[in-house]
């Protein structure tokens, strides 16, 4: 069994791990000349650039180029730690706008290899501007719906965390590094050191996966199978194909209003996982919101078919769903149509999260953006209700058009029980209301709310 790569492999060691036997060719941006000792004629800085030069052999902290991890050209910017902590300064801003600009003119997704103390003290502001050169660049290859993976390696802190590693569309990170915008000298003394790792990155949910190294190759490569779609202006791919209806204990469609909710919120029902299973062959999560919260019960990520068919997907997995969840589907989505990437909803789900702490995290705002999201996808969305369809919650991520049920489901602007309470009925006429509401399989197609439902 070969070992684990190390966490603190040089630039060109992290790309040969990903490109292997099929190489890597380098690129250069044009020349440029600095002053002596840089913009601010910093006393030594020239003499320490020889100093990294002969300790790492390379003459600046980013190396570029193309290559093809698993069967996908892509190009790739590894940093060198060992030159100036892999840090940012102006001939590091021309190489990483090159290798974006690249990626654009070859149309290619770009894999960056973050390991970066920051921006360069000894070029002062002219290196801290690089992130804004960076920041462009990155708006650039987004504006043309191609995808941006970054591997966050040990460390990755500073500007270049808050640029290429947390700007990337997917952020994967190796065990035990450590990642977050304070580097470890600047950062509080009482800081909990778990919050700057990569462990704890993804518990925040600023990370996708921890992935080690061994696997990582692998990871990649699915990764840009992935997201390797089409992109702006060019056709959308087909809409995703309808998952197939899992067995269920029942048979038949329920008789009754009452009878379809107790079919719904069943345990014995097939769930998200049980779909997700059958429906794709490799699945690749991406997880949380990106502003510090995850919501376990939203399951959302791209896949791929048998057929080597990519889809995206978000699927509620029965429980009330948090601000968290639908900020990570409105982000999903939003990838997803960039891409050019159809998407797959699973609705399940009792409705949203109506505690005091969902409102305070910003319940109604995290819902609205996901309809928008749904509203604004120029791909096809799909819809498949498994289960509870609960009001405005489940309705954020149901397709206009293109909604399709089970007959283990039901879909209600209310809970029956709420209604009843609302229209102050006796709770044993719960039953009578949730027939009122026609929230059966069969009354949403009648309905024209539901296109079919799935056998």
């Amino acid at each position: 069994m070969p070992a684990e790569p190390s966490l603190r492999m040089t630039a060109r060691e992290t790309i040969a791990l990903l490109t292997g036997a099929t190489g890597f060719t380098e690129h250069r941006p044009p020349p440029r000349t600095l002053p002596p000792d840089g913009p601010l004629g910093w006393a030594g800085y020239d003499a320490a650039r020889e100093r990294a030069a002969e300790r790492t052999g390379e003459d600046e902290s980013v190396v570029y180029g193309t290559g093809v991890v698993g069967d996908r050209e892509c190009v790739l910017l590894s940093f060198e730690f060992g030159f100036l902590g892999g840090s940012l300064g102006q001939l590091t801003g021309d190489r990483l706008e090159a290798a974006y600009g690249l990626a654009l003119t070859r149309r290619l997704p770009l894999v960056a290899l973050v390991a970066t103390g920051g921006s360069r003290m000894q070029e002062g502001m002219v290196a801290l501007t690089q992130l804004q050169r960076v920041a462009a660049a990155s708006t650039r290859l987004r504006a043309a719906g191609l995808a941006q993976i970054a591997v966050v390696r040990d460390p990755t802190t500073g500007g270049g965390w808050a640029t290429v590693g947390a700007g990337a569309d997917v952020v994967l990170a190796l065990p035990g590094a450590q990642v977050g915008f304070a580097g470890s000298r600047v950062r509080p003394p009482d800081a909990d050191p778990y919050a700057y790792s990569a462990e704890g990155q993804f518990a925040a949910g600023q990370v996708d996966a921890v992935v080690p190294g061994a696997e990582l190759p692998g990871t990649v490569a699915l990764w840009l199978r992935a997201l390797g779609a089409g992109g702006v202006g060019e056709e959308p791919r087909s809409a995703a194909p309808l998952p197939r209806a899992r067995p269920s204990s029942a048979s038949g469609l329920p008789a009754s209003g009452r009878e379809a909710v107790e079919r719904a919120r069943s345990s014995q029902r097939p769930r998200a996982e049980a779909y997700l299973a059958d429906y794709f062959t490799v699945r690749l999560p991406l997880y949380g919101d990106r502003c510090g919260s995850t919501d376990p019960g939203l399951l959302t990520g791209f896949g791929l078919r048998a057929d080597g068919q990519p889809v995206a997907y978000v699927a509620q997995c029965g429980t009330a769903t948090r601000p968290a969840g639908y900020r990570a589907a409105a982000r999903t989505i939003r990838l997803a149509d960039r891409l050019g990437v159809p998407v797959l909803t699973l609705v399940d789900t009792p409705g949203a999260a109506n505690d005091a702490e969902a409102e305070r995290a910003g319940a109604g705002a995290a819902i609205a953006d996901t309809f928008a999201a749904i509203a604004a996808a120029r791909v096809p969305v799909t819809t498949l209700v498994i289960g509870e369809g609960g009001s405005g919650g489940a309705l954020a991520l149901a397709a206009p058009g293109n909604t399709h049920v089970t007959a283990d489901s039901y879909f209600s602007v209310i809970a029956p029980e709420l209604a009843a309470a609302i229209l102050k009925r006796p709770p044993e006429e719960t039953g009578a209301t949730a027939d009122q509401l026609r929230l059966r399989p069969q009354d949403l197609v009648e309905l024209g709310i539901a296109r079919s439902i799935v056998s």
